[in-house]
């Protein structure tokens, strides 16, 4: 009997209990690893959920999309002791979904291919509960962007075709490499680098020549991917040598021409800053061809003199300049003046100073214009900014619970009135988990870049041994910054000549492309 179809649901055939609309498991595709690869609609279910289940190369940067308040749960296949390790993950999903919580069963790359879905899905739908499929961007599509290769072509490759190379163990049936070795298209090889000898031998047993470009792209997105090409013949020979980890996925035929490769192409660059301030330099980083990995050293909290900031909300309107020194106090001190029940209104004439272009941008997002910035992007900046007004000024400097009081010294001392208040704390990471740690040791010399004293002293705690034996290579945003990367013994490789995400990237660009020029021939 047909099944009735809702957007968005699925449901149970007829003679299954009734549904409780609160009790849906929703299947989220959580793509080939990197967040930034979510949909919109992954995201937003993930905000959401009460309790996670999912697989254990989902990669910590999409799990940190979850709340805190959230169960997680982690279905290693490893630790299945029957043959149907899919069902045992749906009744698993059953019993959580009993009491009304909001489940979602978060897989790698999409839920309806190579997933396991149907084995899920199964006692899900016989508890009679509503289903929702989110799609995530597959492994194939993700490998294909980021070889920079079409799967399809008009000349060459008029079908793609996915193929898994581990079959499920006690399958009759076989996958038919013989009809997919005659069609004029791409092969995408899913799970194939374990048993690569034996699909490599049979599509060229089935006819297709030896020379067939084979485009390798392991572990897709994830900071330490890896790129390769070889041929159907080479294939397995070059898998052994080379050690191309899984996940991977093999794509064979289409079209292989080289592309432009960015400048920071295979490097990979550590983004330090606290979560949620991470995606400029990241973009930026990926525009350039690089790859990201983030651990944030800091994470950002309430200030705990929490009456100082109330103190100087309750009198705003008395101060003829508010001074932010980040862009975690604009939010830090919007939110407190909200939470008082104010708006922008009760700042009356008082003039607003930002000390860099991001600082600036977080004002304009809240709707507040900016009446200053420096020109050079620190304290001393703002000190020069200030230096022509007369005396008696009244001014409240909105920061970090700590930090450099240039500023506050500069003004006093020119004859102002200074009330300096903690908008946000700035407290450290205590330890890095276990998978970040796996990937820093296996990184070969890539770039830290550091953003303020601050996460120079925690990147140093966390990070030292790695970055003094490791040969990494450091990124400064400023002066300020690079004195204290000097008070720990560390010289930066670079310092961006402007103290913004967009220079200190240039600055790693430069030094890259300086770096790779091949030496003049001697006459």
């Amino acid at each position: 009997m047909p099944q009735t179809r809702l957007a968005g649901a699925v449901l149970p055939p007829m003679g299954c209990p009734p549904m409780n609309p609160f009790q849906t498991v929703i299947f989220v595709g959580a793509g080939p690893g990197a967040a930034d690869l979510l949909t919109l609609r992954a995201v937003d279910r993930l905000k959401r959920a009460e309790v996670v289940v999912h697989d254990r190369l989902v990669r910590s940067d999409v799990l940190a999309l979850v709340p805190a308040s959230a169960e997680r749960i982690c279905v290693d296949r490893s630790d299945v002791t029957d043959m149907d390790p899919g069902r045992q993950t749906g009744e698993l999903l059953v019993r959580l979904a009993a009491g009304g919580r909001h489940v979602v069963r978060l897989k790698g790359g999409d839920p309806t291919i190579f997933a396991r879905l149907a084995e899920e899905l199964e006692p899900v739908r016989q508890a009679g509960l509503a289903v929702e499929i989110v799609p995530g961007v597959t492994a194939a599509l993700a490998a294909a962007a980021a070889a920079g290769i079409p799967l399809t072509s008009r000349g060459a490759a008029s079908s793609l075709s996915l193929v898994t190379g581990h079959e499920a163990r006690g399958k009759v049936e076989l996958c038919d490499l013989t009809g997919l070795a005659s069609l004029p298209g791409t092969l995408a090889i899913y799970m194939g680098v374990e048993r690569i000898a034996s699909w490599s031998k049979r599509l060229i047993e089935a006819g297709r020549p030896g020379t067939t470009p084979v485009t390798v792209v392991s572990r897709c997105s994830w900071p330490d991917q890896r790129l390769a090409t070889t041929t159907l013949a080479d294939a397995a020979r070059d898998a052994e040598r080379e050690g191309w980890q899984s996940p991977a996925v093999l794509l064979v035929g289409g079209s292989v021409e080289p592309v432009t490769e960015g400048p920071l192409k295979g490097r990979l660059v550590i983004v330090t800053r606290p979560v949620g301030q991470e995606h400029e330099i990241a973009s930026l980083v990926q525009a350039a061809g690089g790859a990201c990995l983030h651990v944030p050293v800091l994470r950002i909290t309430s200030p705990v003199e929490m009456p100082h900031l109330d103190a100087a909300i309750a009198q705003i309107d008395t101060y003829d300049w508010i001074v932010f020194a980040s862009a975690n106090g604009v939010r830090g001190f919007l939110d407190r003046l909200r939470a008082t029940g104010l708006d922008g209104r009760a700042l009356g004439t008082a003039r607003i100073a930002a000390i860099g272009p991001a600082t600036r941008r977080s004002l304009a997002e809240a709707g507040y214009a900016c009446d200053l910035v420096p020109e050079e992007f620190r304290s001393e900046g703002l000190v020069e900014s200030f230096a022509g007004l007369p005396r008696g000024s009244r001014f409240l400097l909105v920061r970090a619970d700590r930090g450099r009081d240039v500023l506050r010294r500069s003004l006093e001392a020119a004859g102002h009135g200074v009330d300096e208040v903690p908008a946000y704390r700035s407290v450290p990471v205590e330890k890095l988990d276990t998978g970040t740690e796996e990937l820093l040791a296996a990184a070969e010399s890539p770039w830290l870049t550091v953003t303020s004293s601050a996460i120079a002293e925690e990147a140093i705690r966390l990070c030292g041994p790695w970055i003094r034996l490791r040969g990494w290579q450091i990124a400064s945003l400023s002066s300020v910054t690079s004195a204290a990367l000097r008070r720990f013994g560390l010289e930066p490789t670079v310092e961006a000549v402007e103290a913004t995400a967009s220079g200190l990237v240039a600055a790693i660009v430069a030094h890259e492309r300086d770096h790779s020029r091949e030496p003049a021939e001697s006459p």
